[in-house]
Parts: structure tokens; sequence; C-alpha cells
């Protein structure tokens, strides 16, 4: 006979549920509602994103197109580390892709992160180091704290970083531009980027 599951494991489980089944703002969805989530209740680095991408929203797998594979080269991991969710959780600021508009993808539903975020973020007790991708991530965690720019933000990294948050531009390639004009990203915060997240995970 199986042991049953701790109670909290249970109920972090059924909150995961209705994350994923959520419909409340299915009305301004083009695509309609796909709720994508990775968290446990064991997650060590927690990566706060923007909303899943035209492609995510197809196969439902975070970060599973060219923003992912830059992400997971930026932290030093493979695909088998990444969607382990007893290691890293991935908890957007929209968990359903929201549409395309002229410029990339729409932001992230406003209704999304304020109604499941107070919910699921504190009970990610075992996270070690969270990553704040993105303007929309960077507001939503930093607040007033954050520069006046993106760039401003993550620049200052090392300050946000006392506060247990690092702030990271969107690996889209929409942003080479931005990782062409700002060199300093690559040789000196990756590096340290990527021994956080080894520590992280150890």
């Amino acid at each position: 006979m199986t042991a049953p599951l701790p109670r909290d494991t249970v109920a972090f489980e059924a909150l995961l549920a209705d994350i994923r089944a959520c419909r409340l703002c299915a009305a301004h969805l083009p695509l309609g509602p796909r709720p994508v989530v990775q968290a446990s209740l064991q997650s060590r680095l927690l990566i706060v994103s923007q909303a899943p991408g035209r492609k995510v929203h197809d196969t439902g797998i975070p970060f599973n197109d060219a923003s992912g594979d830059r992400l997971r080269e930026w932290l030093g991991t493979g695909k088998d580390v990444f969607y382990d969710a007893t290691k890293i959780a991935i908890v957007p600021m929209g968990f359903c892709f929201p549409g395309t508009g002229k410029g990339g993808d729409l932001p992230p539903r406003p209704e999304c992160a304020p109604t499941w975020h107070p919910r699921l973020l504190p009970l990610l007790g075992q996270v070690r180091l969270t990553l704040a991708i993105g303007q929309y991530a960077q507001a939503g965690l930093l607040g007033d704290r954050r520069g006046r720019t993106l760039t401003d933000t993550v620049q200052a990294w090392r300050e946000h970083l006392a506060q247990g948050v690092l702030p990271l531009p969107h690996p889209s390639p929409r942003n080479q531009l931005w990782l062409k004009r700002n060199a300093w990203f690559e040789t000196e915060l990756l590096p340290e980027l990527r021994k956080l997240v080894a520590a992280a995970l150890r």
C-alpha cells in the first residue's frame, strides 16, 4: 500500500491544479487559456518571467523556445535540471500567452500575478535565489526599488541580489541589440550568475 502524501504536498498540488485550470481572463486571450507553471515545495531556484510565448502555449512546456535555449546557456544548466521542478520553479507574471502586438508579445495579463502569486510564492520556502527576468517581473518583485530603465535595474544587480533577487534582461532573440550594447552583462554578470545558480541548486 502506497503511503499517503503529506498534507502540505496535497495542498500544494491542489493549488497548482487550480492555477492550471484558471480561466480568469479567458475572454482576453486570443488562443484561449493554457496556464503554464512549474514548481515544487523543494524548488531551490525561482525564475519569475514575463508570460509564455506562442510556442510555449502550443506545447505547454515553459521556455521551450529560443529564449529558453539562451536562458539555459546563461544559467549553465541542461534541460534535465531546468525541467526538474524539485530544483527549479518557473512562475511567470502571466501564466497564459497574452497574444501578439506590433512590437512582439503583449504584456502579461494584469489579473494573473495578483491572483496567484500571493498564494504560490510564499509556499516556495526552499528557494535560495530568485531571478527576475524582464521588466514586468522586475516591476512585480522589486517595485520602487527598480531603476528607471531595465538597464539601470540590471546594472544594480549586486544591490538587488542582497535582497535575494537577481534581475536579468529577457533572453529573447529580440534583445540581441541590448546584449551587444551591454557587453558587461556577458563578461561581468553571467559568470557570477552561473556560480550563484550552481550554489542554489547544490
